[in-house]
């Protein structure tokens, strides 16, 4: 086995080849607006350090969020091109799973929460009962309407730092690492277990949207 896992959904463009028993190579960078132009050079260098090609790789994990739009479908749509050319199969991860999981052995052991930026004074979050299992879906609200909720229970992850009003009990990790998704689906695939489809989890529309009432201009 020889996962290569990415994940743009975050602000952190993260790559790791994992062989079935470990890392073996990873790179993270944290930049919100250059996912395109980070995201390959990353698989570049996690490929070099490993001293493996491309075509080695037998399997593609990819985040599939929840996250904004635009760096989403960079993840998304590199992992299927990936899949398409190499002919391997491209598994889907839920990004919040993978901070969760990351989450393991850092002290937050019972019910906790993960809570990432959704921008727009919002984040992405859900419950978890232990670092490997969730217990809620995956949502997007304002800190201040789900307190209740989290009251008095650890978060990690981007988000929680941002509210520390709704969140006070913030931990690591910051920002996802495709090195914990790759470990996460390795643990899954070893167990038998099906991995979700590669496909968006928005949760709400893009930023970007076509004006109502334009001018529609036909040339004469």
């Amino acid at each position: 086995m020889l996962l290569l896992a990415l994940d743009t959904a975050t602000p952190a463009v993260t790559v790791a080849l994992h062989d079935g028993t470990s890392v073996i190579a990873s790179s993270s960078q944290v930049d919100a607006r250059r996912h395109g132009e980070l995201l390959l050079p990353a698989v570049d260098r996690v490929l070099a350090e490993a001293g493996l090609k491309l075509d080695a790789v037998t399997g593609i994990v990819v985040g599939v969020g929840p996250g904004p739009y635009t760096g989403l479908r960079v993840g998304l749509m590199t992992a299927d091109t990936f899949g398409l050319v190499l002919g391997v199969p491209v598994h889907g991860l839920c990004t919040l799973d993978g901070l969760a999981y990351a989450a393991d052995g850092t002290g937050v052991d019972g019910p906790f929460v993960v809570a990432t930026d959704a921008r727009r004074k919002e984040v992405y979050w859900a419950l978890y009962d232990d670092p490997r299992t969730r217990a809620s879906e995956p949502a997007v609200d304002r800190p201040a309407d789900i307190a209740g909720t989290v009251a008095g229970l650890p978060a990690v992850g981007a988000g929680a730092l941002l509210y520390p009003d709704t969140f006070p009990d913030a931990r690591a990790p910051e920002h996802v690492s495709a090195g914990a998704l790759a470990s996460l689906a390795a643990e899954k695939l070893a167990a038998g277990e099906e991995l979700e489809a590669p496909r968006p989890l928005y949760l709400r529309r893009p930023d970007a949207q076509v004006p109502k009432n334009y001018k529609v201009v036909t040339p004469k």
